[in-house]
């Protein structure tokens, strides 16, 4: 998920930030900031809130089995030991923050923001909708398209102590385990400037360890049900995928823009219509794909590639480290240290 949430920290440094981001970025820092520390203001140590008599069932035996997957993280995945997701906080709203991402008419290369310490990223990010859908507002103006979509969780890199929060506490336990998998793996390494390194190498420590994790300490049940669910989300991701490289392809082409905008809309309408045909065939009429391809646009195909394109070099670098978690985390620090040109073409060494 977005690491927006150490970019707050950041506004404290705000004589620093007129010379490196320029002035007009400290009111973007200060919500950061203001937003990220109300939310550790709010949370509460997930023992307290088990010890309460008014805490609703449901809600005590996620908060106990969210620590038993903490404890599996630090023994079997060797991720960070430290007092992430040993707090909860309930935000009362569906999402933590709003990511903002935009991409131009022809074109799916994200607009990039940069900022000190963490280089520049492809989405800005809010604590309040209404300021997301201002700036998504402003972006279109300029005629970028934009999709605006909410966030369970963030990282801050360890900077903080991130908190378990209302957002992502009932998922499906398969998908609960990957998401505290992902986001601490983001407290392991962090190449600055590089989105897709980053987030690819989290979604591979989510994949690997929500394997592991299903296997050895799940039942039947929660086996069953996350087998439903990511096979729906496998389909969903090699459709788009698909669908990604092609309009990528096109907008490449010498084709005059006329043209390309008659195949932009070809494309969209054919993506949708295999959607359809998926929904109404293999995912039993589940219908929980609709808004995104309702809203599809250049910004939505643009930030896929962000979470899964590296996903299989990653894989492969866990492989030849002997599938060992801290060997495939110290040769993870090594690449996120490298240039980031060297950095990937080291890393795609590992596909072949």
């Amino acid at each position: 998920m977005a690491t927006l949430g150490v970019l707050g920290t950041l506004a404290l440094a705000g004589a620093t930030l007129c010379l490196t981001s320029g002035c007009s970025s400290i009111g973007y820092l200060a919500q950061s900031a203001q937003g990220h520390f109300s939310l550790l203001a709010s949370a509460r140590p997930v023992e307290e809130v088990l010890g309460e008599t008014d805490t609703p069932p449901e809600l005590r035996e996620r908060l106990a089995l969210s620590q038993r997957m903490r404890d599996y993280a630090v023994r079997e995945l060797k991720l960070p030991d430290n007092g992430s997701y040993r707090k909860y906080a309930d935000l009362g709203r569906n999402a933590v923050v709003w990511n903002v991402v935009a991409a131009p008419e022809l074109g799916l290369k994200l607009k990039t923001w940069c900022f000190p310490v963490v280089g520049c990223v492809g989405y800005r990010g809010y604590f309040d909708r209404a300021a997301a859908d201002a700036l998504a507002t402003d972006l279109r103006s300029q005629g970028y398209e934009v999709m605006v979509y909410g966030v369970p969780a963030y990282s801050t890199l360890g900077w903080f102590d991130d908190p378990l929060l209302n957002t992502f506490i009932r998922y499906p336990e398969g998908e609960l385990a990957r998401m505290l998998f992902h986001e601490l793996a983001h407290q392991v390494a962090y190449a600055s400037g590089d989105t897709e390194f980053n987030e690819s190498f989290a979604t591979a420590v989510e994949r690997l360890g929500g394997s592991r994790w299903l296997n050895e300490r799940a039942g039947a049940a929660a086996r069953e049900e996350y087998e439903r669910f990511d096979k729906r989300r496998q389909a969903f991701r090699e459709l788009t995928m698909r669908y990604r490289h092609r309009f990528e392809a096109m907008y490449a082409s010498d084709r005059p823009d006329e043209e390309k905008r008659l195949a932009k809309a070809a494309l969209m309408q054919e993506m949708r219509g295999e959607y359809e045909a998926l929904k109404a065939g293999p995912f039993g009429g589940y219908a929980g794909f609709d808004a995104w391809f309702a809203r599809a646009n250049n910004a939505s195909l643009g930030v896929l590639a962000a979470y899964n394109a590296l996903v299989p070099a990653f894989e492969a670098l866990f492989e030849a480290e002997g599938r060992d978690f801290e060997r495939f985390y110290a040769a993870v620090k090594r690449l996120a240290a490298l240039p980031k040109d060297e950095r990937r073409a080291t890393l795609q060494r590992y596909l072949h």
